[in-house]
């Protein structure tokens, strides 16, 4: 994947790249003509796939089955069937992937849930904590008007408060394949990106660390052995100790200046 953004230098173990590109989504406008409406479940698997597969190349049962707390047997079933439909792909030994049409509705989903987040946070007073499992369920029921209307009196925001950036009504998307915090070696600067949302309870810890995103943050240490990673938050003199699966979350990028 080719980058718009420098690396980290030689800190970095370059896993991942970052830019701040955008990438097109299919070429069917997603407001250009009314769509059927997918069920509640179609939806969650084509949204899955998605997040799963921004970070690998496709998606496999067994992620499907974790992301989605159902049984391995009944992702089978429904990858079947959307493959049947034309949303999916699937290899028996690649796993899933999604058509232009399941990006597409991926995509339109994905811009009404983080539309949702940004309007319950900036005008109805939900805390970032709480704005992702009431997305979740208002996702299934909003039309594509009134996300869109909600979009305007947000004077159409590229990023939901967790830092994921929003699909366009055009279907492009910022590229997000992003370094973590886990990746950074001691000594570099970073400025956080974006965070992991679906935990509340790990939403508010990092708020009281001051881990959002914004933030600069220097890695002053790392225990060997996927060991807990020593940072510096802000202006603040007091280190932060953070374990390994919370940094993982913690998505960075090059901080202004390096």
């Amino acid at each position: 994947m080719s980058t718009l953004i420098p690396t980290l230098g030689d800190h970095v173990v370059a896993k991942h790249r970052a830019s701040h590109s955008t990438r097109p989504g299919p070429s069917l406008h997603m407001n250009d003509a009314p769509k059927p409406r997918l069920s509640r479940s179609v939806e969650d698997y084509l949204k899955a796939v998605y997040t799963i597969t921004e970070r690998d190349e496709s998606a496999s049962t067994s992620a499907l089955a974790d992301m989605l707390d159902v049984q391995p047997a009944s992702v089978t079933g429904m990858v079947k069937r959307l493959a049947e439909c034309g949303y999916l792909e699937h290899s028996r030994y690649r796993g899933v992937r999604l058509t232009e049409d399941g990006a597409r509705e991926a995509l339109r989903i994905i811009r009404r849930h983080r539309i949702l987040e940004t309007y319950l946070h900036m005008h109805l007073g939900y805390s970032w904590d709480d704005v992702h499992p009431e997305a979740e369920r208002l996702e299934h029921a909003a039309s594509d008007i009134l996300i869109d209307r909600m979009a305007t009196i947000l004077e159409h925001p590229s990023h939901d408060p967790h830092g994921a950036p929003i699909p366009t009504p055009s279907g492009e998307i910022e590229i997000s394949d992003f370094l973590t915090l886990n990746d950074v070696e001691p000594g570099t600067s970073v400025q956080i990106r974006s965070v992991q949302d679906e935990d509340p309870a790990r939403l508010r810890y990092l708020e009281t660390l001051g881990l959002v995103p914004g933030v600069r943050v220097t890695v002053k240490e790392r225990a060997p052995f996927d060991g807990p990673t020593t940072v510096s938050v802000g202006s603040r003199e007091d280190a932060e100790v953070i374990g390994s699966d919370l940094a993982d979350g913690i998505f960075v990028i090059p901080a202004p200046g390096e």
